[in-house]
């Protein structure tokens, strides 16, 4: 299972964290992962690449984790927050089409 929790403060996301396989079929054929995969890596690189943020990304074998810098400037900030709600939408609607056997989305309220 892919076990994603979505770091919230107040209205704003600030970050991510993927971890884990599906399960829903093996490596190299697993169409779940695969879209769960592209979404957050898509994300990241809407955040670094086309918004210019400076996040903190972690990836290895089964986990990728991005947070944004508290640092940000108001209208890149409200760019990231679009990216990172677009992303959150197509997980949720992953979540709906194959059923929480193969992902599990938390929200986590972040105080700061």
């Amino acid at each position: 299972m892919t076990k994603i929790q979505i770091f919230i403060n107040g209205d704003d996301i600030i970050g991510f964290s993927a971890e884990g396989h599906t399960g829903f079929a093996e490596r190299g054929e697993d169409i779940v992962c695969a879209a769960i995969s592209v979404l957050t890596q898509t994300a990241v690189i809407g955040l670094k690449q086309e918004i210019g943020l400076d996040v903190k990304v972690q990836m290895k074998d089964g986990l990728l984790s991005c947070m944004l810098q508290e640092s940000i400037r108001d209208e890149f900030w409200q760019q990231g927050q679009v990216v990172l709600r677009v992303m959150y939408a197509g997980l949720r609607a992953i979540l709906q089409e194959y059923g929480d056997q193969y992902l599990d989305i938390e929200e986590v309220e972040q105080c700061g």
